[in-house]
């Protein structure tokens, strides 16, 4: 079975900047099989977080994104896609931006080859312990996305969600 790593990134200090954490806590409970799959509580990032995705086979990554659009939106960006968005301008509030342990992994020769970035558009990065009501609401949402790639990377080969399925779920924002 390969390895697939579950990485929530954010500050739950800064209100929706710890959606990715929180979305992290869902999919754990909500998944009854575990086996093959590493929650990893990745903070505000930090070069050491390099060996963990350097391990895996597969990556998904659960985090605050600048979308565009209406608070609470999800969307899943997946291989390609996924190197696109990180590089496409987006700011980062953590020490280490996602997109350089994604370089560093790839100048390795360890970046997975399924990956996969669930963002979540933020409402507030205001000091608060708690998400907004909308980002609160999307949790459900952007857990249940998270749980179907695991479903669909489980087993002895792991497979890139479809381009055709990319498309989709960045075109129409994902169950906004």
């Amino acid at each position: 079975m390969k390895a697939i790593l579950v990485m929530g990134i954010g500050n739950t200090l800064l209100s929706d900047e710890g959606i990715g954490l929180h979305v992290l806590e869902a999919v754990r409970a909500s998944l009854p099989d575990t086996s093959g799959v590493t929650f990893l509580d990745g903070g505000t990032l930090s070069f050491v977080l390099a060996a963990d995705i350097a391990a895996a086979d597969a990556l998904i990554v659960i985090d605050a994104a600048r979308l565009d659009a209406e608070p609470g939106t999800v969307r899943c960006f997946d291989g390609e896609a996924m190197d696109t968005f990180l590089t496409s301008g987006r700011l980062s509030v953590h020490e280490v931006g996602l997109a350089d342990l994604i370089d560093m992994a790839r100048l390795t020769g360890d970046l997975p080859v399924s990956r996969a970035l669930i963002g979540i558009q933020p409402e507030s990065v205001d000091w608060g312990m708690q998400p907004s009501d909308a980002v609160a609401a999307s949790v459900s949402r952007a857990a249940a996305r998270v749980v179907e790639l695991i479903e669909r990377w489980r087993g002895d080969e792991v497979v890139p969600v479809a381009a055709s399925d990319r498309a989709s779920a960045v075109s129409t924002g994902e169950g906004r």
